[in-house]
């Protein structure tokens, strides 16, 4: 007689295992592209120091690409599902080469304000192709581990150029273009060469964004992730000034910030596969209100340990939404419209990056308290509206 015992995966392969090739290279070229994002976080001191423009000018120049980026999500969702999501991924990463090296050498006002135009239209294009990809390829159980380490690689390559990116805009700021170009080129390659076009049967869906705005789910969705999206995105739009603002040096924003990279590198891969067990509704909820949570604390803090442990706060916060949020997109969507849905969550992504600055240095002069007790506010709310809505989006994706 003899008998089957069934193995227990390894650690290893309780978080790596059981993805396609396909995914793979879809993951080693985002790790690539994020190595190479050197140019976007340096922009502002690029337009001030290399090009000697204004304050004022290179917050208009900086507008022109938020613009850009708005428009983005959406063209690059319906193309997603119109041309492909193979060829648009390649597409905007060629492109964005392209914008990368014209920028470079781009010395007049009108040529820099039109490659920014270009460049925020085509930078982040790739992703409403690269969510569906993923949806196209990983079952629904699965998803949310998929997400989350297609997070984990964003996170770790994007670290690696922020370091890496300081030293060398210190030695000229043509070399960051050329790699972020190079980069980009290097993803889109992999992804054409190596990937399969998943995109299912059109069949009569309506042109547009028709059918997704029909769907009050995905739209009610889509408002609180604007409202999530708003409170995170304060980390890059005014905490560097209420950081300095309390007389603390930017070394010490970078100290503080760094820990968000540092505990998403080291924590996510650990709790991943145990978060990935749980409802992904209410687990994006449980992790909207701790990030909503850590930014209040800093109402409170005035010293560079102080930041640092809001920042970890908010970043385990962050870790819970890791791989979520797009793991509730391809819940709520269609397969035929899975590029739209992807491209409406990016719109979200991209007014409420449009909105933190806004409306957060208006917060901000209204006093320091005011600012991150407003935020820490507006994410809890958004937490509250994602766990009302978790178990329509655990009837959908059951159906």
């Amino acid at each position: 007689m003899t008998s089957t015992v069934s193995r227990k995966p390894s650690l290893l392969q309780s978080r790596i295992g059981g993805f396609p090739r396909a995914f793979w290279v879809l993951f080693g070229g985002t790790f690539v592209n994020r190595l190479g994002t050197m140019v976007e976080p340096f922009i502002g001191v690029y337009l001030t120091q290399s090009r000697g423009m204004s304050l004022a000018a290179a917050g208009l120049v900086m507008a022109v690409f938020g613009v850009g980026s708005l428009f983005s999500q959406l063209i690059a969702g319906w193309l997603a599902d119109h041309v492909g999501r193979r060829a648009t991924l390649t597409g905007g990463t060629v492109a964005t080469g392209v914008c990368m090296v014209a920028l470079g050498y781009s010395t007049s006002l009108p040529g820099i304000v039109a490659a920014m135009a270009v460049l925020g239209l085509v930078l982040d294009a790739y992703r409403p192709a690269s969510q569906a990809l993923v949806a196209d390829l990983i079952p629904a159980h699965d998803r949310p581990r998929a997400f989350g380490l297609l997070f984990w690689a964003i996170n770790l390559g994007f670290a690696v150029a922020m370091v890496a990116g300081g030293a060398l805009a210190q030695s000229g700021f043509l070399w960051l273009f050329w790699i972020d170009a190079v980069t980009s080129i290097v993803f889109g390659f992999l992804v054409w060469r190596a990937v399969p076009e998943t995109r299912p049967e059109r069949g009569h869906d309506a042109p547009g964004f028709r059918e997704v705005l029909k769907d009050r789910l995905m739209v009610t969705y889509v408002v609180i992730t604007l409202m999530y999206a708003f409170v995170y995105l304060q980390s890059y739009a005014t905490l560097p000034l209420a950081v300095t603002g309390q007389g603390l040096s930017t070394a010490a924003y970078g100290l503080a910030i760094s820990v968000n990279g540092i505990l998403i590198v080291i924590v996510q891969p650990l709790v991943g596969p145990w978060l990935n067990r749980h409802d992904p509704g209410r687990t994006l909820a449980a992790g909207m209100a701790v990030v909503g949570a850590g930014f209040a604390l800093m109402a409170f803090v005035s010293t560079t340990a102080g930041y640092a442990g809001a920042v970890a706060v908010w970043t385990l916060g962050e870790v819970v939404t890791a791989g979520m949020g797009g793991a509730v997109v391809a819940a709520l969507a269609p397969p035929h419209l899975r590029g739209r849905y992807s491209g409406m969550f990016g719109f979200a992504w991209s007014a409420g990056g449009l909105l933190a600055p806004l409306a957060g240095t208006r917060l901000l002069a209204l006093g320091h308290s005011v600012l991150w007790i407003t935020v820490g506010a507006v994410g809890v709310l958004a937490a509250v509206g994602q766990f009302v809505i978790s178990p329509a989006i655990r009837r959908r994706s059951a159906s």
